[in-house]
């Protein structure tokens, strides 16, 4: 029944793509609204928003889930295609990295810059068109590790209450950050974080894992041990490496982003990037998500055997 639902739900999404910006809308009014009924500054109040927040909606759901479980499969059926269909999706990223990739396949450096700017949100007007390539991989990765891989992951471990309980856990990481408020959110915002490094620890691993299986397994076992490290973000950093030497392109690097140029370490073996690896990584994504499926077809038909 879940790998049925999670097949139903990426068609469905793929059909009708899902109103990413009303959905982060009302995902917004509820951090907003969170925060500003439980924010006095201090750590505990972050627990207890991100309790209200993330863990009691997953509780209800994993409630639903085992009454249907045992009492009623197609409301279990709707309920799993429902969650994946508002947690997971490549539509939620990929048009921005198709229109890249066309915009620099036809040499329109300007256009693939502004749909660059638009998804990342940062001005990219000095990159160049190896730049603007290699940040769109980087893009690619972790929106392909954030809103298929790693839901799917919880899914199968919870059923919809842990795709559920990853996305809005990762929302709050995002809203309540430290890096972006300081002052009485620094210190409400502490626990989001933890919980989504907590909740992402291994999903980004079997990620990882997953594009060396499918792609250079050397290299990207080798860019992931000797490299990763190096950049500033743990989870992102696995990624990048292990997809970078998977693919073999060249990652990270410095970047002239608005004038400033930004520290970043340089990830991968290889060439620099360009649209025809733009394509390798849609490929990449792809066969990963295939490998993932069929290793759930059969853990699903081992346990049917088993019974």
């Amino acid at each position: 029944m879940s790998l049925i639902s999670i097949i139903i739900s990426l068609l469905l999404e793929q059909a009708k793509p899902l109103p990413v910006a009303r959905v982060n809308a009302w995902l917004k009014a509820w951090a907003d609204l969170l925060e500003r009924r439980f924010n006095a500054g201090e750590r505990k109040h972050g627990l207890a928003a991100w309790v209200v927040g993330a863990a009691l909606p997953a509780a209800l759901v994993l409630i639903v889930y085992v009454f249907a479980y045992w009492y009623n499969w197609l409301l279990l059926f709707f309920l799993g295609v429902g969650i994946l269909y508002l947690t997971t999706g490549f539509r939620q990223f990929s048009h921005y990295f198709t229109d890249i990739h066309v915009a620099l396949r036809a040499g329109e450096l300007d256009r693939a810059r502004r749909q660059l700017s638009v998804w990342r949100g940062r001005s990219a007007d000095r990159l160049s068109s190896s730049e603007v390539a290699r940040l769109a991989i980087e893009e690619a990765l972790l929106a392909a590790h954030r809103d298929v891989f790693a839901p799917l992951f919880w899914f199968a471990v919870l059923g919809p209450a842990g795709a559920l309980l990853y996305r809005l856990a990762r929302h709050f990481s995002y809203a309540w950050s430290v890096e972006r408020n300081q002052g009485e959110t620094k210190e409400f915002g502490e626990f989001s974080r933890r919980a989504f490094a907590a909740l992402d620890w291994l999903p980004v691993r079997l990620t990882a894992v997953s594009f060396a299986v499918v792609g250079n397994f050397e290299d990207a076992v080798f860019c992931w041990r000797s490299q990763a490290g190096s950049w500033p973000e743990e989870a992102s950093g696995i990624l990048f490496a292990a997809g970078a030497g998977a693919l073999g392109v060249r990652l990270g690097m410095p970047i002239d982003a608005g004038g400033i140029v930004g520290e970043r370490p340089e990830l991968g073996v290889g060439d620099d990037a360009d649209a025809d690896f733009m394509q390798s990584t849609i490929g990449l994504v792809w066969r990963s998500l295939v490998m993932a499926l069929l290793l759930l077809a059969l853990l699903g038909i081992a346990s049917w055997a088993g019974s």
